[in-house]
C-alpha cells in the first residue's frame, strides 16, 4: 500500500491533476490487476448478502415507493428491479436506486468501521445495474467491485466526515464512480471527473441519522449510487467536476472538514497490487446498526446470567466515543427513549436495542421493532434504565489495528449486586466466536427469502451467483431474484 498525504491547496499552487486525491483514486480503478479467489468468494458472499436483506424488504414502504419510481422508468436494454418479473427492465440509475434502497433499508448487510462508516455493500447496486445495462460479463463486474470496496474503505480509513457532522456517503459517491470506472474500462481523466462530480454531488450532513431519523436513512447510499451513475454518464460525455475536488481551497476538506490547514493520509494499492479491501469489512448477523452487533450478542449472553429480570435497578454501558455518542445516551437524542419512536431511530437506539435483546434472548428485523414490541411496559421500563458512557479504554479498542465495536455491561440489581460481562466482536465478525461464512450467507439467504421467494428462484439465483467469475453478460443480465410467492405492492402515486 502507498499513504498518499491529502492537503489543501491555494489556487495559485495550479496542483496537478496527477497529484490529486481524485486522479490517485481513477488510477486506482484503472489498473488491470485481477481479483484474487479470496475477495471473488467474498465479493459473491455479499452479493448473496444484499439479495438476502432486499427480498426480505421488498413490500416495505420505503422500498415500495423507491421501486415504484423505477418503474416509471423502463428501458428495454436497461438492467433488473430487485422482486420484479425477468423482463421488467428500467434505465440502469433507477435500477439502482429501487435496489439500493431494498438492500438498506433493513439495516441489514455489510458494513466497515474506522475513521469513518460505512456499508460498502451499497456499491454492489449501481455497479451490478450498470453491468446489466451495457452487457459486462461477470468478471468485470466482479472486478469493478472489488475497485469500489477498495477506494470505499480505504477513503473510510484516512478521512473521517462523521466529526464534522456529514454523512458517510461522501466516500460512496466516490467509490461507486470509481468502480464504473473499472466495470467500463474508461480512462484515468473520465473516472476522474466522474470521481469529483460524484463527490461534489453527495455530500451531506448526518442529520440523517440523528433525531427522528427517517426512511430517508435508507434512500441516502441509493442516492449516491444514482448520482455516481449519472456523473459517469456526464464525464463519458465530456463533462467536467469542479477541480480539485479535495484539495482546492474553497473544496471538500477546506470547509466541510478539518479547514485549510488540515492534512489526511489515504492508503490506496499500488499498481499491481491486489485489491483486498472488502476482506476488510464485515456483515450484520443482526437488523441493527452495527455498533450494536457484538452488544446484541452480549446481551443474549447475560440473560442467562440474571434470574429475575425484573430485579435490574440499572444498566450501564462501557464503550466506545462512537457509539456512546451516535448510538447511546451521549447523542442526547429523546428520541432514542421514545417508544413511538420510528423503527430507523430504534435501530439508532443501544439503551432499546439492548433492553430487548436481553429480554428476548434473541433478535428479529420485524419483531424486535414493531410497535407492540416498542410499547410493551416492562421493556420501556427496562430501556429507561439503560445508560451509556465513553470508555477511553474501549475508544482505544475501537481505534485499534485489529478494532473492537464492542463494550462492557454491568448490570445492577436491586440488591446491589452487580453482573458485568464485555464483548469486544459480534460473533458473526471474522475475529469473533462464529465467523459468517458461504453457509452462514446462504443460510441468511434462505431464511429472509423463505415465503417470499420460491425455492426453485432461490436455487436459480444462488447457483448463477456462484459462478460469478465465469458468467457471460448474458447471465448477469438474470443476476436477481423475482418474488414468485407474495404479491409487490403498489407504489404510492407520486409525481412520474
Amino acid at each position: 500500500m502507498i499513504e498518499h498525504d491529502v492537503r489543501v491547496h491555494p489556487s495559485s499552487d495550479r496542483l496537478s491533476r496527477t497529484d490529486q486525491l481524485a486522479w490517485k483514486l481513477a488510477e486506482v480503478a484503472a489498473d488491470p490487476v485481477e481479483v484474487t479467489a479470496d475477495v471473488a468468494d467474498m465479493v459473491i458472499n455479499r452479493i448473496i448478502d444484499n439479495a438476502s436483506v432486499a427480498v426480505a424488504s421488498v413490500n416495505r414502504q420505503p422500498v415500495v415507493a423507491a421501486r415504484g419510481q423505477a418503474l416509471a422508468h423502463p428501458q428495454a436494454r436497461g438492467a433488473a428491479v430487485i422482486g420484479t418479473a425477468p423482463d421488467v427492465r428500467v434505465s440502469p440509475e433507477w435500477a439502482a436506486w429501487a435496489n439500493g434502497v431494498a438492500v438498506r433499508e433493513l439495516d441489514y448487510h455489510d458494513t466497515f468501521l474506522a475513521a469513518d462508516y460505512s456499508h460498502p455493500g451499497d456499491n454492489i447496486p449501481p455497479l451490478l445495474a450498470v453491468a446489466q445495462h451495457v452487457g459486462a460479463d461477470g468478471n468485470q463486474l466482479l472486478r469493478a467491485i472489488a475497485t469500489a470496496y477498495e477506494v470505499q474503505v480505504n477513503l473510510v480509513t484516512g478521512i473521517c466526515l462523521h466529526e464534522h457532522k456529514i454523512d458517510h456517503v461522501a466516500h460512496l459517491g466516490p467509490s461507486v464512480a470509481a468502480g464504473l470506472g473499472t466495470l467500463l474500462g474508461t480512462s484515468p481523466e473520465i473516472t476522474f471527473q466522474a470521481i469529483g462530480q460524484a463527490l461534489h454531488t453527495t455530500t451531506a450532513t448526518r442529520q440523517s441519522r440523528k433525531g427522528e431519523i427517517s426512511s430517508w436513512k435508507a434512500y441516502a447510499p441509493a442516492f449516491a449510487g444514482k448520482a455516481g451513475i449519472e456523473a459517469m454518464d456526464r464525464a463519458l460525455r465530456g463533462e467536467g467536476a469542479p477541480t480539485p475536488i479535495y484539495e482546492g481551497e474553497d473544496g471538500f476538506i477546506a470547509w466541510l472538514l478539518s479547514g485549510p490547514e488540515a492534512a489526511y493520509t489515504v492508503p490506496l494499492p499500488a499498481r499491481g497490487e491486489a485489491k483486498a479491501a472488502i476482506l476488510r469489512t464485515y456483515t450484520k448477523e443482526h437488523s441493527a446498526e452495527y455498533q450494536s452487533q457484538a452488544l446484541i450478542d452480549l446481551a443474549r449472553r447475560m440473560r442467562g446470567q440474571i434470574a429475575d429480570l425484573s430485579q435490574i435497578e440499572s444498566i450501564l454501558i462501557r464503550t466506545s466515543h462512537h457509539t456512546h455518542y451516535v448510538i447511546g445516551t451521549g447523542a442526547n437524542d429523546p428520541q432514542k427513549l421514545d417508544p413511538q419512536a420510528s423503527r430507523e431511530t430504534l435501530d439508532h437506539s443501544i439503551m432499546y436495542i439492548f433492553a430487548v435483546a436481553l429480554q428476548d434472548g434473541t433478535w428479529h428485523h420485524v419483531d424486535s421493532y414493531a410497535p407492540e414490541r416498542a410499547n410493551r411496559p416492562d421493556t420501556v421500563d427496562l430501556w429507561h434504565r439503560v445508560t451509556t458512557v465513553e470508555d477511553p479504554t474501549w475508544t482505544e479498542r475501537y481505534h485499534a489495528t485489529e478494532p473492537e465495536f464492542g463494550g462492557r455491561v454491568e448490570i445492577t440489581l436491586k440488591d446491589g449486586t452487580v453482573v458485568a460481562d464485555e464483548l469486544g466482536v459480534a460473533d458473526a465478525h471474522p475475529r469473533g466466536a462464529r465467523p459468517f461464512a458461504r453457509s452462514n450467507y446462504l443460510t441468511k439467504f434462505r431464511r429472509l427469502a423463505t415465503g417470499v421467494v420460491s425455492e426453485p428462484e432461490r436455487r436459480r439465483f444462488i447457483n448463477l451467483v456462484e459462478r460469478l467469475p465465469e458468467l457471460t453478460a448474458a447471465e448477469v443480465r438474470d443476476l436477481t431474484v423475482t418474488v414468485d410467492e407474495v404479491k409487490l405492492a403498489d407504489a404510492p402515486e407520486g409525481l412520474f
